[in-house]
């Protein structure tokens, strides 16, 4: 019987090259806040899945969504005043 092997190279996930950069790293500290805002939104609306939504819910669910706005408007207003993110 014959065995059929590959003939490439082992592929790792955790390269030296495949970490992220310091710069990299930076961006996402920065946009943590709107990270886990969106987080918390998510957790509102899976909350209201399998149930009508009461008014307690109604009110976490709108109350994340503003903090996810401001969040991002933090977010938007220290990108347009000189800090540079990785995507820019």
């Amino acid at each position: 019987m014959k065995h059929i092997v590959t003939v490439q190279e082992v592929v790792t996930a955790f390269e030296p090259w495949m970490e992220p950069t310091d710069a990299e790293l930076d961006a996402i500290d920065r946009e943590m806040p709107v990270i886990t805002a969106d987080i918390d939104l998510l957790d509102a609306q899976i909350i209201t899945l399998d149930r009508t939504p009461t008014e307690l819910d109604a009110r976490r669910i709108r109350r994340a969504r503003r903090r996810v706005l401001a969040a991002r408007r933090t977010l938007a207003n220290q990108h347009g005043a000189g800090v540079n993110g990785v995507g820019a």
